[in-house]
C-alpha cells in the first residue's frame, strides 16, 4: 500500500492549506480508517484528524473549528486547515488502516510551515 501526500507548504498565520493524500496498492473494500497525524520538531507525533470508513470523524482538540477532514473516496482523503497558527507547522502524515488486519500504512510526509 503507497499513501501519497501533497498540499503542503508554507503560509502566514491565518492563512489556509488543504492536504491530499490517495492510496494505492490495495482493494478498495479492504481500505479502513485514514487521516492525519503530525509531528513538529522535538515532538512526538500525534493525531490531527481521522475519518472512518462509516463516514465518523475525530479531531484534536486543538484543531477542532478549523480543520476538516472530508474523503472523496474510500482512497482519497483530504484535510482543509483553516485560520492557521504558527503551532500548526509540523510535518503532516497520512495514515491509512487496512480493514483486514488492521495493519496501519504511512505517506512519507508533508511540511507545513506557518509563520507570523
Amino acid at each position: 500500500v503507497q499513501l501519497v501526500e501533497s498540499g503542503g507548504g508554507s503560509v502566514q498565520a491565518g492563512g489556509s492549506l488543504r492536504l491530499s493524500c490517495v492510496a494505492s496498492g490495495i482493494i478498495t473494500s479492504n481500505m479502513g480508517e485514514m487521516g492525519w497525524y503530525r509531528q513538529a520538531p522535538g515532538k512526538q507525533r500525534g493525531l490531527v484528524a481521522i475519518s472512518t470508513r462509516g463516514g465518523g470523524t475525530e479531531y484534536a482538540d486543538s484543531v477542532k473549528g478549523r480543520f476538516t477532514i472530508s474523503r472523496n473516496t474510500a482512497k482519497i482523503v483530504y484535510m482543509a486547515m483553516n485560520s492557521l497558527r504558527p503551532e500548526d507547522t509540523a510535518v503532516y502524515y497520512c495514515n491509512a488502516r487496512r480493514l483486514s488486519d488492521q495493519r496501519e500504512y504511512w505517506g512519507q510526509g508533508t511540511q507545513v510551515t506557518v509563520s507570523g
